[in-house]
């Protein structure tokens, strides 16, 4: 026997983070009496007899909401018209990419003249990049600059990017050969480490804005509910992805100002707006929840999982997982299971440090199923776009159909924050966040079959056949019509659909992992967890570029289709491994919340350590 094993007490054991507890229904051990970790005297029996409902937000949320809003509009009035500047030439007698007013009715604003393969790989490296770098911005937030200074910082790096996007699509610029292309990948580097470093930040900013605790309230209509902190953040988060879609719309004016004005016209016009970001960051500087940055906390955790992984480790992968799936697997870290003098001295947490660990691997193991469900998504940024090109424009730009999406998001969040969830919660119905991730895959496995179909039609309408559809011209046979694009019978307006589904698909799963990653996460380690979360999007973009040779409109069909089977298998197998995490669903909620013990061998100095509080700049105790 080891001599680690020898030291270990063998007391009755409390209910922890691995036991699989329903927490809206008492237990062996929990009664309907008791009152729930982290609430103002909520009980077990309140939980499942009690409805639910949120409460309202601070002042200091709408800050940071914009900032959001103001953030995303620079950033997808730029990325939204990527797709036309690299891969069509400059419109005939153009000099800035502007279409000449009498070819409007069919032409397509253009820049770089690169193709399909060059636009969608420059537009994939794009979302990989600003998708990888939030985990430098997690890091730097909750290890040495805390979130408030982070997001400061990379706002002036993300502006000095969109001077360097707006340089690169001037006149003198494109005219010499090669100097917008070296301008504009150098900003999609700088603009990308910006906007990265502040993804990770703003999304557990704007909810740790709200301090409330779950508590019981009785309305006017005589009706006891419980106002609770995780409705109140589904529907922070809902708000705030409203936020974001009302920010990427700027793109809808960007496809009319790069057609009739140029793209140079079209870059400035976002990084205007993204001024007032660092401007919204200083104005709100005395109201923000701030919560200071911990030092040491990654390699804290990553002691934590090795001292956990250490007796479970074999050679053989399915012991392994079987050990790790064992209630106690993460015992080996708990200080409280040493006798009092020989907790080992690596140990400079408690337990509940160690429930936050084991709360965050099962939040991070969610979201290694969202790339399958991120490359639905990605077809909406610059392959739904070549697709509708190949169809009858009827004045209307082809890179403007997409802000169908986030307009749609616009219109569906009242509908399912006002109508559709609290209805569910009224009839009792638990749609919890798995089971609306899990309807997020179905829903855009729906939307890529739907792109599938059309494509397909495309393809039999188009004068040219399925191949290239969206180059197809009328030929150069002396008529006034040679050269222009001569597209598929079908009106754009038909491609809405993919757009649209993908939105409902982008409410439940996207919302959702957003929500997830903020409630799952320790205080001190929520910019890291949720820049792991936005990593799945850069993992998907990677996947998607090993997929360059089937990125051709010959092949979109299949493409599409292919992706809609992946979504579907991928989503059932995800909700198969995680639903189980639904009966824990208020006991992984809680953990964190309440007053941390002392343990055997604990010093001050390791409290000290363990327990870092957020720092409130001012008191947001009362509600606006």
């Amino acid at each position: 026997m080891s001599e680690k094993a020898e030291e270990k007490q063998t007391p009755p054991r409390a209910p922890s983070l691995d036991d699989s507890i329903n927490l809206t229904e008492p237990s062996s051990s929990t009664d309907a009496n008791d009152i729930v970790p982290g609430s103002d005297g909520v009980t077990y029996g309140d939980l499942s007899s009690l409805r639910h409902v949120r409460d309202s937000f601070p002042i200091a949320s709408f800050l940071v909401v914009f900032v959001e809003f103001a953030e995303r509009w620079s950033y997808y009035g730029t990325a939204n018209i990527y797709n036309n500047y690299i891969r069509a030439p400059l419109p005939r007698g153009s000099t800035t990419g502007a279409v000449l007013k009498a070819d409007r009715s069919v032409g397509i604003a253009g820049a770089l003249g690169k193709g399909q393969p060059t636009s969608f790989a420059l537009r994939t490296f794009n979302s990989f990049f600003v998708f990888v770098t939030p985990i430098l911005g997690g890091i730097l937030a909750d290890t040495l600059w805390g979130r408030y200074k982070t997001i400061m910082l990379s706002s002036l790096v993300c502006l000095a990017g969109h001077v360097i996007l707006v340089g690169s699509a001037a006149p003198s610029a494109l005219s010499k050969d090669g100097v917008s292309l070296g301008l504009l990948v150098l900003s999609i580097l700088v603009i990308g480490l910006g906007a990265g470093c502040i993804k990770s930040n703003v999304s557990p900013m704007i909810a740790e804005q709200y301090q409330g605790k779950m508590h019981k309230k009785m309305l006017k209509s005589g009706e006891e509910v419980i106002v609770s902190p995780e409705v109140t953040i589904q529907s922070v988060y809902l708000w705030f992805y409203a936020a974001i879609n009302f920010g990427s719309t700027g793109a809808i004016s960007a496809s009319f100002l790069a057609r009739d004005h140029g793209y140079w016209v079209a870059y400035l016009v976002p990084t205007l707006i993204f001024v007032l970001v660092p401007l919204v960051l200083m104005a709100g500087k005395n109201i923000y929840v701030v919560t200071p940055p911990r030092g040491s906390i990654l390699l804290e955790t990553f002691r934590v999982i090795g001292m956990a992984l250490a007796p479970a480790w074999s050679w053989n992968p399915v012991i392994t997982l079987r050990n790790v799936r064992k209630p106690h697997f993460w015992d080996p870290a708990k200080p409280s299971v040493y006798k009092a003098g020989h907790v080992p001295s690596r140990i400079t947490w408690d337990d509940e440090f160690v429930g936050e660990v084991s709360r965050t691997v099962s939040a991070c193991g969610v979201f290694l199923f969202f790339p399958f469900f991120w490359l639905c998504y990605s077809q909406i940024d610059g392959n739904l776009g070549t697709t509708a090109a190949a169809m009858k424009l009827n004045g209307t730009p082809n890179d403007l159909i997409q802000n169908l999406n986030p307009i749609s998001i616009i219109i569906l969040i009242p509908i399912f924050d006002g109508l559709i969830y609290p209805f569910l919660r009224r009839r009792g119905i638990n749609f919890s966040p798995i089971k609306r991730i899990y309807a997020g895959f179905l829903v855009a496995g729906l939307a890529m079959v739907y792109a599938s179909v059309l494509q397909h039609y495309i393809g039999i309408k188009s004068p040219c056949g399925p191949h290239d559809p969206a180059l197809c011209t009328h030929p150069h046979d002396g008529s006034p019509e040679a050269g222009t694009p001569w597209p598929a019978d079908i009106n754009v307006w038909v491609v809405s659909g993919p757009y649209i589904l993908v939105g409902i698909a982008e409410i439940f799963a996207s919302i959702t992992s957003i929500e997830y990653a903020f409630t799952k996460a320790p205080s001190r380690m929520k910019s890291v967890v949720m820049s792991f979360s936005q990593l799945q999007t850069a993992i998907a973009s990677a996947i998607n570029f090993a997929l360059t040779a089937v990125n051709v409109e010959s092949k979109f069909v299949w493409l599409y289709g292919s992706f809609a089977i992946v979504s579907w298998i991928v989503g059932t197998t995800f909700f198969i491994v995680f639903r189980d995490l639904d009966r824990r669903e208020y006991q992984l909620n809680a953990i964190g919340r309440g007053q941390r013990q002392g343990f055997a061998g604990e010093t001050p100095e390791m409290t000290s350590r363990v327990a870092p509080k957020a720092e409130v700049r001012q008191s947001t105790s009362e509600k606006p």
